[in-house]
């Protein structure tokens, strides 16, 4: 066992890296720390997007309708829904862009359909098919390819924001240079702000970008804190549904296989994301971002298992209150939000169905188990590191999952290579990477996973 888990898990070799601030506290309820636009600065973090609140500038002008958007990832789970969310509101939303990957097929549906007069695609032997598919449409769309084509469609002159459902580091550089050309970000890429958060943050910041998240949980923490007053926010409590194995015993995860792994109880997701549900790194990894996207302390940032999936996040004040977001497991409302925000726009109930307290029955919650659920502390422990120590966690993450999806670790052997390549990172950790370091260390950390990993059969620890 690595020094991550040992009985000096948060003080070990990633932690050690780490200023006196970093370092963990044991905190009674009572004692802990109230959020401040400062509290990131004592050990040099970036400045938060949201820092414990969320105010709209009182003489902000407002953006005209419709409000126009480039869309980056089209084609994936987040792209399909926004377009949904701009059909269902023509009037508020218009698409001038898009990026998509290689599903060409539907791509050309999507240009049919929001006719945008810009479209990137990555795999650039696919454009004559594509242009083939789309010879009946009377507006042509320019054509770019790989990441200048991303870069262009970030960047968009007719683009009031940009929605990021792109994958990967991939997403970093068009996000980037979106927020340069002082574009909102509807957040829906983790690497943004898991690897990119020490040169994204001051950008924006420099650029005067809102950056608006669109995961459910950080769209719930989002819409809690509106309105709250400065040093308000005491405490985040991220709600996870416990995966695929909340109900197993501990003894009986030696078993699992790849099948077991991909049940999700509520929610219909990728392969990968589902993988990362079940082992809980997918809300350590949410810990990492609620940190930067609201300037709040690790100590302040609570996790707990709620199989419902009802309640997508809380916030807890200074005055003991809670807050919540309840709605039905659904990715429309949170991207909604973060397209329509400041304003709330009405939804039919075959859209966005209302949330039925009697259907809805009870609400339970337990404590995550950290025997069964490791992936966790190693998130916190990686987040008090900062730097480029996360990225490094969620590419080897990411590395590591593929492995297990293509059988070829086992998966117990997912976060104990995870732990591994992040204590191999300790040397090199850099508190304040530049754009090119960010990218450089996320493929460092897949290199390090696939050298450092032997296939096994029996699917035992494989890390060296």
């Amino acid at each position: 066992m690595s020094a991550l888990f040992s009985s000096q898990a948060l003080t070990g070799p990633v932690s050690s890296a780490l200023c006196e601030h970093a370092a963990p506290r044991v905190l009674k309820r009572g004692q802990r720390k109230p959020v401040s636009t400062t509290c990131l600065s004592g050990y040099g973090g970036p400045p938060p997007a949201w820092p414990g609140r969320a105010v709209i500038k009182e003489h902000s002008d407002k953006v005209k309708l419709p409000k126009k958007f480039s869309l980056l990832g089209s084609t994936g789970s987040i792209g399909t829904q926004s377009l949904e969310i701009i059909e269902e509101h023509p009037e508020q939303f218009e698409l001038v862009a898009l990026g998509a990957g290689s599903n060409i097929e539907l791509l050309a549906d999507q240009i049919r359909q929001f006719q945008p007069s810009l479209v990137a695609l990555k795999d650039g032997s696919k454009v004559q098919q594509l242009k083939e598919l789309i010879k009946d449409v009377q507006k042509q769309p320019d054509i770019m390819t790989g990441q200048q084509g991303a870069i262009a469609v970030a960047e968009h002159p007719d683009a009031d924001a940009v929605i990021t459902g792109i994958v990967g580091c991939a997403g970093l550089q068009p996000t980037c240079r979106a927020i340069e050309a002082g574009k909102d970000i509807c957040l829906a890429n983790k690497e943004t702000l898991i690897a990119g958060a020490p040169y994204v943050l001051p950008l924006a910041q420099k650029h005067g970008v809102h950056i608006l998240p669109a995961d459910s949980e950080h769209s719930a923490i989002f819409q809690c804190i509106q309105g709250l007053p400065e040093n308000g926010l005491r405490r985040i409590i991220l709600t996870a549904s416990g995966g695929a194995f909340r109900d197993w015993p501990v003894e009986r995860m030696k078993t699992i296989k790849v099948a077991d792994a991909l049940k999700h109880p509520n929610w219909s997701m990728g392969r990968k994301i589902t993988v990362d549900s079940a082992t809980l790194m997918n809300k350590g990894l949410e810990v990492i971002e609620a940190h930067y996207l609201f300037g709040v302390d690790y100590d302040n940032i609570d996790i707990v298992i709620h199989p419902q999936s009802i309640i997508h996040s809380m916030v807890e004040t200074q005055d003991s209150s809670v807050l919540a977001q309840l709605g039905w497991p659904s990715m429309r409302i949170p991207i909604l939000v973060t397209m329509s925000w400041p304003e709330r726009l009405p939804c039919s109930d075959q859209f966005c169905p209302r949330l039925d307290f009697v259907k809805m029955g009870d609400l339970t919650f337990k404590a995550p188990d950290d025997a069964k659920y490791p992936a966790m502390q190693l998130a916190y422990s990686a987040g008090r590191s900062g730097g480029t120590m996360t990225g490094v966690l969620s590419a080897a993450n990411e590395q590591a999952v593929e492995m297990f999806l293509d059988e070829k670790i086992g998966y117990m052997d997912i976060v104990k290579t995870v732990e591994k390549c992040c204590d191999a990172h300790v040397q090199e950790l850099l508190q304040k990477p530049s754009l090119d370091e960010i990218v450089h260390y996320d493929q460092w950390a897949r290199d390090w996973v696939s050298g450092n990993v032997k296939p096994s059969r029996s699917r035992e620890a494989v890390a060296a």
